[in-house]
């Protein structure tokens, strides 16, 4: 079911083409709402509009705005354009893209009949927030990799709800995007994982690779009812497209829940049940402590099925320092969480150095 609301705009702030912050009256309430102009067009001050509410009165996580589902008038928006590939298919929200892989899209040719990215390094992470310190990893050992990012549908669907991808974009750190599956509103679309994997190399010419779903994450406190699982998946993907497969694990000593206290539950069901092929799990330095617990929950992976490396992580962190990128996950930020944020960093800087060495 989706709770519903009707309002007036009172103001808006437009963050980018595609992305409107609108300030809303509702029943004389001033309430905060997301606008998606190639969705429901621009929206104007007084216009009256009808807002999804259901995260918020739920208390989710959509960080307490609601989400504007359209005007209330009977003005009809149109918009043309290549692409005839549906994403958020049979649902009222249907939209369409011009997909990579469609007859009508310009980069067809580039990635037909291709079926293997010949060792290309992609990173797989469960968490959205992991994306500026990996990056950062990444550029604080070599600047001139090119990185590209893949937004699964595990998490939001709209890239640009991302303010992580936005600001990484002003820093020129992303060659560019991709969103698969029902994701949408990346540089490129694609249909599925596989395919955005190939587009991510042979169309934006990442030296990289990095997946995540998008901001937000479903998980319900048991083995299976989560969406970072898809990190086995991403594994598996990479692994038949013949690349070569980093995996930031999941690791906090803040995260008070016990399954998600050292390594996450998540990162473990994932490797050891749903992985097929094999990962390279890169890890921060870690105390004495720290290391006991996180070999200890590893250990419970099959023997020889992954291959652990124990990285650093702090050149990724003093770089997003350095430049203004801020650091959050879970409303904690780098002081209150710092192995979460040095093991996304450490990946990065692993992968770029064996990328540096290689003379790439």
């Amino acid at each position: 079911m989706i709770n519903r609301a009707l309002g007036i705009v009172i103001k808006v702030i437009q963050i980018e083409d595609d992305l409107e912050l609108c300030s809303v009256l509702v029943d004389e309430i001033e309430v905060k709402a997301y606008s998606f102009p190639k969705e429901v067009g621009h929206i104007i001050t007084n216009d009256k509009v009808i807002l999804n509410t259901t995260a918020v009165d739920l208390c989710l996580g959509s960080g307490g705005f609601h989400f504007i589902m359209g005007r209330y008038s009977s003005n009809m928006i149109k918009y043309i354009g290549k692409g005839h590939i549906m994403k958020l298919r049979y649902t009222p929200f249907q939209l369409k893209v011009c997909a990579v892989e469609e007859e009508d899209s310009p980069y067809q040719n580039k990635i037909l009949g291709v079926t293997s990215i010949k060792g290309v390094p992609v990173i797989a992470g469960s968490l959205h927030s992991m994306l500026i310190p990996c990056v950062c990893g990444i550029k604080s050992v070599n600047n001139a990799l090119r990185i590209g990012y893949i937004m699964t549908d595990g998490g939001a669907l709209p890239i640009k709800i991302s303010e992580a991808v936005r600001k990484l974009k002003v820093h020129k750190y992303l060659c560019g995007t991709v969103t698969v599956g029902h994701s949408y509103g990346g540089d490129l679309e694609a249909i599925n994982l596989y395919s955005g994997i190939i587009a991510a190399k042979e169309i934006l010419q990442a030296h990289i690779i990095i997946v995540l779903m998008g901001p937000g994450i479903v998980g319900t406190g048991t083995i299976w009812g989560n969406t970072a699982l898809e990190v086995g998946q991403i594994i598996n993907a990479v692994t038949t497209l013949e690349g070569t497969s980093y995996t930031i694990p999941r690791i906090s000593f803040s995260d008070k829940r016990e399954r998600h206290f050292g390594v996450s539950h998540h990162t473990i069901t994932a490797l050891s049940k749903v992985a097929l092929g094999s990962t390279n799990v890169v890890l921060p330095k870690l105390s004495i402590i720290e290391k006991e617990r996180v070999f200890k929950q590893l250990n419970t992976i099959p023997l020889n099925k992954h291959q652990i490396i124990v990285g650093n992580g702090q050149r990724g962190i003093k770089k997003a320092k350095d430049i203004g990128l801020k650091l959050s996950h879970m409303g904690r930020e780098y002081e209150d969480d710092k192995v979460f944020f040095l093991t996304a960093s450490a990946v990065g800087e692993e992968v770029a150095e064996k990328m540096t060495n290689h003379n790439i």
